[in-house]
């Protein structure tokens, strides 16, 4: 407490995600402490004039004997959170390299779980967009120009076959977005329709973009994204948690807005350039990473980028890259 009483100190802790042959170390806090019995990510307060990396660096060794570098550390996402009597800043980073054996030294169980077993129920509410971005992929691909009816359909399966070839080799799942904006309500219905059946067949998950009763005619979908002028409209989640929601935002207004109505994630841009809308001013990475940074969910970069700029999204804090061109073939275009 500072003042009066009447404000609550912003605790700041450094979570670690500790990845290792796709699965992630997680701890159960004890039962006596803040939110006790509840699943979490290993971590714990950054100390005065001690950096995050650093803090990692030390409670991840306290607490499961592991030992990681400060330099092989990259950011995920920073998230702040009421919980009423606490006010936390959850500051997230991930590696693949953490060395040893993991085991409970403070007495706690610890396991190492599969990102599809991660129940949101099981761990306390600001954990949540963690559990998010280890679910989404890297690279969201987006559907080019494409046509209505059984020509579309042979374009997707055509991107598809070659999607896999660009894919980085640590993603876990593929999301394709089937954007269409010009084509007929009627006729995106029924290329979504047989376009899911595609995906689900070679185990991609298919998000339908527009409004919400694109979503309701294709319930079977994986998710829906939201374009800006449809997401701005709504003052609550338009879908079942169980499936994806996406927004196109452009700036930190927007980004507010989109977790206002639960989204779970959202494209930002464009970072770069982009021949497709030349007339629109690129915001650059420093921007990019500004917004990112005060952004409480995951965050994909949209704006001529490929997966060659997936490092430096992550260096962002970032959760990956979205785009057409990198897997869209020229022909489909």
């Amino acid at each position: 407490m500072a003042g009066t009483g009447t404000h609550v100190r912003e605790v700041h802790v450094a979570v670690g995600v500790i990845v290792r042959e796709g699965r992630v170390l997680i701890a159960r806090r004890p039962d006596h402490v803040h939110q006790g019995g509840l699943l979490e990510f290993p971590g714990g307060k950054v100390e005065p004039e001690e950096s995050v990396q650093d803090a990692l660096v030390r409670e991840i060794a306290e607490e499961t004997g592991l030992q990681i570098a400060a330099d092989c550390l990259q950011p995920v996402i920073g998230i702040r959170h009421d919980y009423g009597d606490k006010r936390v800043f959850l500051d997230v980073w991930r590696t693949d390299q953490a060395r040893g054996k993991a085991h409970g030294r403070e007495g706690q169980t610890i396991d190492w779980m599969c990102p599809e077993q991660l129940r949101d129920e099981d761990f306390p509410a600001a954990n949540r967009p963690i559990i998010r971005a280890l679910r989404l992929p890297f690279l969201l691909a987006i559907t080019g120009d494409i046509q209505a009816g059984d020509a579309g359909v042979r374009q997707l399966s055509n991107a598809l076959s070659k999607l896999p070839a660009v894919l980085p080799a640590s993603d876990r799942a593929s999301l394709v977005l089937l954007r269409a904006p010009g084509m007929a309500a009627e006729e995106y219905c029924s290329l979504a329709e047989s376009a899911s059946d595609l995906c689900e067949t070679v185990g991609v998950g298919l998000l339908v973009h527009g409004s919400v009763s694109v979503f309701d005619e294709n319930p079977d979908a994986a998710g829906l994204h939201l374009p800006w002028r449809e997401a701005e409209k709504l003052d609550a989640r338009p879908v079942p948690s169980g499936v994806w929601l996406g927004v196109s935002c452009h700036d930190a207004h927007e980004i507010d807005h989109a977790v206002v109505i639960g989204a779970d994630y959202v494209t930002l841009g464009p970072v770069k350039q982009t021949t497709t809308h030349p007339d629109t001013p690129a915001m650059g990475w420093m921007e990019f990473r500004e917004l990112v940074s005060r952004a409480t969910i995951p965050v994909f970069a949209l704006g001529g980028l490929e997966p060659a700029d997936l490092d430096q999204v992550k260096q962002s804090g970032g959760q990956g890259v979205a785009g057409i061109g990198y897997w869209w073939p020229a022909s489909c275009a």
